[in-house]
């Protein structure tokens, strides 16, 4: 297969600023992959001015799914494979791995795309190739694909925060983090899973994705937890980093449940606790989750592989790589987007959504 001279980029400089240029395509050495992207979504973490524009001018994107255009000694990953890959992945031998907390791993913190999954090619260093690719079963879509790795997020914050079937879940939030909080948990059986969230267009898609009550943020989200259940909720999963959705989810959780922060704050934002009232008298665990492993990605995959868990709903965008900026600008202003993927095939084609 004769491969392309050139690789078209999205160059992030700010939220406001994404420049789309060309550059030399990645010479891969061995054990690597060239992969030709199919999907590649916008993440909430992706429009985190704070966290992103340090880093600047750099190529985003990680949640990706595509084909293999070229491998060097590989044996099991062939040319034409469709794949789902992870940007970060562990060493598997620091303390850390050892004790399966793979997402504290230095090595995983340093490694990534070369350059980024919003380009139209992107090497996986050997690294990747080992530990990072599943390969996709054909009737899998590669948006669904994508979705793969935020899934897998979920999946290893939920197992962190031992939500067992049958107990009671209320998610903070109903953006795709908490869409994906929610399909997961009915998934693994939980009992009732109640949503809240400010805007009616998300509580609206909650509510189609099954939750069991959707409430107004705007309202009294404890008591009506606290009314529908007769007492707190075992597990509450917050997935908006607002300092309010910390008093909603001290509130509404019950004696000896958990409170589980799946988004970050504003870098400098404190917030005080009620130390003996959370800790010390209702014994709560207070715990939070970052990234996933590869186990996780697998676990993910065959959660949409075997249709417990329909993605599809969350979907809301495709998008060419021309239209990046488009893309964020939808990202940040919510309203009837979720997920939005890029597809550069796209460009010629027009977007979708």
């Amino acid at each position: 297969m004769e491969l392309p001279s050139r690789n078209r980029v999205a160059v992030y400089y700010s939220n406001h600023d994404i420049r789309v240029s060309t550059a030399a395509l990645p010479a891969i050495g061995p054990g690597e992959a060239l992969l030709r992207v199919h999907a590649s979504g916008i993440c909430g973490s992706d429009v985190m001015e704070w966290y992103r524009q340090p880093r600047a001018p750099t190529v985003l994107g990680h949640e990706v799914a595509g084909s293999v255009i070229s491998i060097d000694g590989v044996a099991d990953i062939r040319v034409g494979d469709r794949v789902v890959a992870t940007h970060h992945v562990p060493c598997l031998e620091c303390r850390y791995c050892k004790a399966g907390k793979e997402t504290v791993c230095e090595m995983l913190r340093r490694t990534g795309f070369d350059p980024g999954g919003f380009a139209e090619y992107i090497r996986l260093p050997a690294l990747n190739v080992q530990r990072g690719i599943l390969k996709l079963p054909e009737h899998v879509s590669d948006d669904a694909a994508s979705i793969v790795e935020p899934l897998a997020c979920v999946v290893r914050a939920q197992r962190k925060a031992r939500i067992n079937p049958g107990e009671d879940v209320l998610i903070v939030g109903a953006g795709v983090s908490g869409d994906l909080h929610l399909l997961a948990a009915k998934a693994g059986g939980a009992g009732r899973v109640f949503m809240t969230d400010i805007r009616p267009e998300r509580r609206a898609i909650a509510t189609k994705l099954g939750a069991d009550a959707v409430f107004d943020a705007a309202d009294s989200v404890p008591q009506q937890v606290r009314q529908a259940l007769g007492r707190g909720v075992d597990h509450v999963i917050v997935c908006t980093g607002a300092p309010d959705a910390i008093a909603v989810a001290l509130a509404a959780v019950d004696r000896g449940g958990t409170v589980l922060f799946f988004a970050p704050m504003e870098p400098c934002e404190t917030y005080a606790l009620p130390f003996n009232e959370v800790f010390w008298r209702n014994d709560v665990t207070l715990t939070s989750s970052y990234g996933a492993g590869l186990a996780d990605m697998t676990q993910a995959l065959d959660l949409i592989s075997s249709g417990r868990t329909d993605v599809s709903p969350l979907i809301t965008h495709r998008i060419p790589l021309s239209e990046i900026g488009a893309g964020f600008e939808m990202m940040l202003c919510g309203k009837d987007s979720l997920k939005i993927i890029i597809d550069p095939r796209l460009d010629g084609q027009g977007a979708s959504g």
